[in-house]
């Protein structure tokens, strides 16, 4: 029995019988905080330098960020010089408001207001640590003392905006850190006390932000924990409750849409969640799942492949394959049933022309995050009959018949075993292109012709086919009539000895558009000894695409292909 487990404490939830969150929807986007740039910068191994911070920081306001966090300016003199480039060089839209972060201590809050002269909108974000085991084991203070820390800091930053030169207008943000691990009672105590110090009104109010420092249970204990603080805040319109969650136990994303749910309206995270040990918030994450549900995130996701690409060169840390809407096969499916309802469901909505996305296994349409369909269906040892079709409709323009992708999907399926790997599109094409275009032996058609005689007394009209077949390298002159074009190139082929074929279905569609159209022809046809096999044929003309489609079919029952 394994008892080391036992060395650890269980997390002690807040007592909240009559919550309320669950019952409750997300309807709206929260105001989001990027800190790509101090908390993610952070974390990496490599920090930005002072341009990879200026082009991120340009990301990040194409994507519709208005709150930026852009560094911690008295910690270093790479942060300082990274702020004053970004005043200096007039790189801030008037619409966004830059944010800076500094401990609740004297000294590094008066160079943090030196950082931030001639910056037009600005929130002055300031913390202390506030959590029972951080009092404990770091500060060796009671809460009292922790509490005189920040109302303290606060004092300070009022006063000093108040003697404040210029016209820089400041919003103040307070993060009890460590917020998770912090007795609630305490942390509504300490912020209210903060709020007071720092005057804040409904007109202008104070950022609470309640961070989920270190994961320390399931999502639904801190939407408690946000809950219990809302209703329990006094003056609470006077503040605005934001959150900055953490992924150690794997769950920010749930932690923050539930934090949604129990009240927060605002959040804090990182593009991909970059961040200290398992990382930050994601926010591109809650975003696209804000926008699979009908909400606009008001951040532009529509190129993700290019920010994914993006964040990667400026952190030197690569996105999973598997990552949530931006990983390289976030929406690839191997399995052949998975394959196959993708493709009837591209097939319906094709068919019923539904406003809404309804495909299966793809919750979010690729192209809305201006990812290419090619990907989405993979071919391996795995895949089935709807992923070989998916492939030819999607990217060569082929809509086989549905009683066909078996037939095709066992070839690509041999193929796979053959080769013991993956196949790429144009493998599939190249099969295809074999099994059922190039294949000429034992019939060809040399040469043919059709054309229409009307009936005498009668509306309707006769269809006359004449041409020339290759048979095992002989050539018959054929000649044959008959009620349309596929029924008098069976009486041709009658007359050459071709007997005990007889035709089950068609279809067929144009695969190019403009002047070089070409139709493709699906025959399928029973075969001697009661076989169904499918032939298919391209041409300009419709009417030669079918002959060629009945002689492919024919050519494959012949050769051994079924």
């Amino acid at each position: 029995m394994n008892t080391g487990c036992k060395k650890y404490v269980p997390f002690t939830p807040v007592s909240l019988p009559d919550r309320i969150w669950p019952d409750k929807r997300i309807e709206r986007a929260p105001v989001w905080c990027s800190v790509d740039l101090r908390d993610g910068n952070q974390a990496l191994v490599t920090p930005m330098n002072v341009q990879q911070k200026l082009e991120f920081f340009k990301l990040l306001v194409d994507l519709g960020f208005k709150e930026i966090e852009v560094g911690f300016p008295s910690a270093s003199e790479t942060e300082y010089e990274f702020l004053r480039a970004l005043i200096d060089g007039h790189h801030i839209p008037d619409d966004v408001t830059i944010q800076v972060l500094v401990q609740a201590r004297e000294h590094l809050i008066r160079k943090t207001f030196e950082a931030v002269r001639g910056a037009k909108n600005v929130i002055f974000h300031f913390y202390n640590s506030t959590s029972a085991l951080q009092r404990k084991v770091v500060f060796k203070k009671d809460m009292q003392g922790i509490t005189d820390i920040a109302v303290t800091a606060a004092k300070l930053i009022r006063q000093l905006t108040d003697e404040f030169e210029g016209d820089t207008r400041f919003r103040f943000e307070y993060s009890p850190e460590s917020f998770s691990g912090t007795e609630t009672d305490f942390a509504v105590d300490i912020c209210h006390q903060v709020m007071v110090a720092l005057g804040a009104t409904k007109e202008d109010p104070i950022i609470l932000n309640l961070p989920n420092t270190v994961e320390l249970n399931t999502p639904n204990t801190f939407a408690d924990q946000i809950e219990y603080f809302i209703r329990h805040l006094p003056d609470r319109e006077a503040a605005i409750i934001s959150v900055h969650p953490h992924n150690d136990r794997g769950t920010g994303v749930a932690a923050t849409e539930l934090s949604l749910m129990a009240g927060a309206e605002r959040v804090e995270g990182t593009l991909f969640g970059n961040g200290e040990r398992t990382g930050n918030l994601d926010i591109v994450t809650v975003a696209l799942n804000m926008y699979t549900q009908g909400i606009d995130p008001g951040l532009d996701f529509s190129h993700i492949d290019h920010v994914r690409d993006m964040c990667e060169q400026y952190t030197r840390l690569q996105v999973p394959e598997r990552w949530p809407y931006a990983g390289k096969l976030a929406f690839t499916a191997f399995s052949g049933s998975h394959q196959d309802a993708i493709n009837k469901g591209h097939e319906y909505m094709r068919e019923s022309k539904s406003p809404y996305w309804e495909i299966p296994y793809l919750p979010i349409d690729p192209a809305d995050v201006g990812r290419e369909y090619e990907p989405i269906i993979r071919i391996n040892s795995q895949s089935g009959k709807g992923g070989a079709a998916f492939i030819m409709d999607h990217n060569y323009g082929y809509h086989l018949p549905k009683a066909m992708h078996p037939e095709f999907g066992a070839v690509v399926q041999l193929e796979c075993d053959r080769t013991g790997r993956e196949l790429q599109a144009e493998e599939v094409l190249a099969l295809f292109t074999r099994e059922f275009l190039n294949i000429s032996e034992p019939y060809a058609l040399s040469r043919a012709k059709f054309y229409e005689e009307a009936v005498a007394g009668s509306s309707a009209n006769i269809t006359h086919f004449s041409g020339v077949l290759s048979m095992r390298g002989k050539f018959v002159q054929l000649e044959s009539r008959g009620n349309g074009p596929i029924d008098a190139f069976f009486g041709a082929l009658g007359q050459a000895g071709i007997e005990g074929y007889s035709f089950i279905t068609y279809s067929e569609h144009a695969i190019s558009m403009g002047s070089d159209s070409q139709a493709v022809a699906y025959i399928q046809l029973r075969a001697p000894g009661g076989r169904r096999i499918y032939g298919v044929g391209t041409e300009h003309n419709i009417n030669f695409a079918s002959v060629k489609g009945i002689l492919s079919a024919i050519n494959r029952f012949e050769n051994g292909k079924f």
